[in-house]
């Protein structure tokens, strides 16, 4: 018969909980600092929010001259202009400004194909105007605000208010952390990020969810538990399941960051990152968050903190 092999021994016993203290500290940093980074170096914005033209084009020479395409683009008094390679040595990213009309957009990229000749080959162009990019900006804050949203109302109708707000919490973090990667970085911030980060708050919220559905079941089965004993009890019992499921998905993204290419890599090291945080957001965020907003008891009966055998003997 075959039986399932065990990487993390059920009768584990790590005091996650115990370190609330430290963690606490490194969540927080984890929150204020993507903040203050967005405000001091800002995030990349793609076509899709700023607004302007792209053109990805590559060269029939091994190696694009990027000071002769710069040149000549510039000299075309589009406005802002950025030139960059992308990916391969003669791949190149032409980025043009937002232009004041529609029409005047279109045709930058038939001035861009006039002065670049037939000595490349067009792999992508997107264009996307002014009025288009401020509705996305809008449109993107909002889904990721409807989502959090409806993720206080179902965790608070299934569990209680105070699962709903450690899973709001936690998942602010994550989100904060991931935008604050798009900032350090300088990752070109666009609609994939989006989908990113809304992906990210569901995978994470799923593991919470798990979490939060052990520690209802042991309030009920160990009533008279120290709460920050249960908690580790509940995390330990369910902390193969979190390994495996995170490992497993960090391990399925991982060729996408290293052999996807620049067209998909933000949003792939974005996901890598938003599994990592989040794993680290449902043990170390979400269940000491119990803790302070003291979760009830089956029968109403608040729990609050306790403290530890080591902590009531060194009381009594």
């Amino acid at each position: 018969m075959f039986t399932g092999i065990h990487f993390i021994p059920p009768d584990t016993k790590i005091g996650f909980v115990r370190l609330r203290i430290i963690t606490w500290v490194i969540s927080a940093l984890l929150t204020v600092v993507p903040l203050l980074l967005v405000w001091k170096v800002g995030l990349n914005f793609g076509i899709d929010f700023q607004g302007g033209t792209l053109i990805e084009i590559q060269t029939k020479e091994s190696v694009a001259d990027l000071g002769d395409i710069r040149a000549k683009v510039h000299g075309l008094n589009f406005g802002e202009v950025q030139v960059q390679e992308f990916g391969a040595p003669n791949a190149v990213l032409i980025r043009i400004a937002a232009q004041p009309t529609e029409k005047e957009q279109q045709d930058s990229i038939s001035k861009v194909k006039q002065v670049l000749g037939d000595q490349v080959d067009y792999r992508r162009i997107e264009v996307v105007g002014p009025t288009v990019s401020s509705e996305l900006i809008a449109g993107g804050t909002v889904a990721v605000v409807i989502a959090m949203i409806g993720i206080l109302l179902y965790i608070w109708f299934r569990f209680e208010w105070q699962f709903a707000v450690a899973a709001i919490a936690s998942l602010v973090h994550d989100v904060t952390g991931t935008i604050g990667l798009y900032s350090l970085l300088q990752l070109e911030f666009n609609l994939s990020s989006i989908a990113a980060i809304l992906t990210i708050i569901g995978y994470s919220l799923n593991d919470k969810v798990v979490i939060f559905d052990r520690i209802r079941e042991n309030l009920r089965k160990y009533r008279k538990m120290p709460l920050t004993e249960l908690l580790d009890l509940s995390v330990n019992e369910t902390l193969s399941r979190t390994v495996l499921t995170h490992v497993t998905t960090f391990l399925a993204m991982m060729p996408f960051v290293l052999l996807g290419g620049e067209a998909i890599f933000g949003f792939a090291l974005a996901m890598v990152w938003g599994i990592v945080i989040g794993a680290y957001s449902s043990i170390y965020v979400a269940a000491p968050l119990q803790l302070i907003l003291g979760v009830k008891r089956d029968g109403g009966m608040t729990a609050a903190p306790t403290k530890t055998k080591a902590e009531a003997r060194a009381r009594a």
